[in-house]
């Protein structure tokens, strides 16, 4: 415990730039942590920004395409926060500052459930043909397909086959790809590589993952590791909860029962090893707070 020292756990310190890119994983919470910066930003003074709403969503980006993110970002008026669902991007690549990097994780099983259940909610696609008038409705076999069902059948859509290369943002199989990177290598599902370069990505470059299911820590962190952009988060979070806990709950969603979690996660190994250092980064981080100064 004596090792612990904040300021060594704190990559803040090494950010050249006041901009935070949360490169947000989807189904982890993201809107209600997106709604909360917005919140704090009147409150913080800083400038909020994000990606447009897409047709197709592309998260991983050829180099010229991440150059010209890269670009965009930096461009931004300081002090900013910018957030998009998108691969880590080094920055220093293109000789360009780097930002202070944000995130979220969830426990990866209940989040491909989630997501499941999330493209199949009616309010989902009445939102995306409000956005999108020309997009086909979906098979309503395929909509009324429960999860359990999909598994036990052997669907496509829920068979996790080992080191699966999936193109895209598809099902979100993959948490560790949005810190892995945008390199073919981060691709194979479940995979020891893509495992180690994500959590070298979070050690090395992330000021603070934070954990949907402790938020308390999560916040608690983040108002000591960025306190510039996350000074009173705990306050906003907690005074509006009922109003930010509500922000795309899905009340389609059924229970799934944990026999069929437990057949899940045989295939999920690696993306519960990742999922587990970054709650045991977060509260090494905590911990780190707690101690007295020297």
């Amino acid at each position: 415990m004596q090792t612990l020292k904040a300021t060594e756990l704190n990559n803040t310190r090494r950010s050249e730039i006041p901009i935070i890119f949360f490169n947000r994983v989807p189904k982890v919470g993201s809107q209600t942590f997106m709604e909360l910066l917005r919140r704090l930003a009147v409150r913080n003074d800083y400038t909020f920004h994000r990606d447009v709403v897409q047709r197709l969503e592309v998260i991983r980006l050829a180099p010229e395409r991440q150059q010209e993110l890269a670009e965009m970002v930096m461009d931004l008026p300081v002090p900013s926060v910018y957030v998009k669902h998108v691969c880590y991007t080094n920055f220093t690549r293109f000789g360009l500052p780097m930002p202070i990097y944000v995130n979220m994780v969830r426990d990866p099983v209940e989040r491909i459930i989630s997501w499941y259940y999330y493209v199949r909610a009616p309010w989902y696609y009445v939102e995306r043909k409000q956005a999108f008038p020309d997009l086909p409705l979906p098979d309503p076999r395929w909509l009324k397909k429960d999860f359990e069902t999909c598994v036990l059948q052997g669907d496509p859509e829920c068979t996790y086959s080992q080191n699966a290369v999936h193109e895209g943002i598809g099902d979100h199989r993959r948490q560790t790809l949005f810190f892995c990177g945008h390199g073919e290598e981060c691709l194979p599902f479940n995979s020891a590589g893509a495992l180690e370069r994500a959590k070298y990505a979070v050690e090395s470059q992330y000021a603070v993952v934070g954990v949907l299911e402790d938020l308390n820590t999560t916040l608690t962190v983040l108002e000591k590791y960025v306190p510039r952009f996350f000074t009173g988060a705990s306050s906003v979070y907690f005074n509006e909860v009922n109003v930010l806990q509500k922000i795309n709950k899905n009340s389609f969603k059924p229970p799934v029962s944990e026999e069929i979690k437990d057949l899940v996660r045989r295939n999920f190994t690696k993306e519960i090893e990742f999922y587990q250092f970054c709650k045991q980064r977060l509260y090494k981080q905590y911990l780190a707070t707690q101690l007295p100064l020297k």
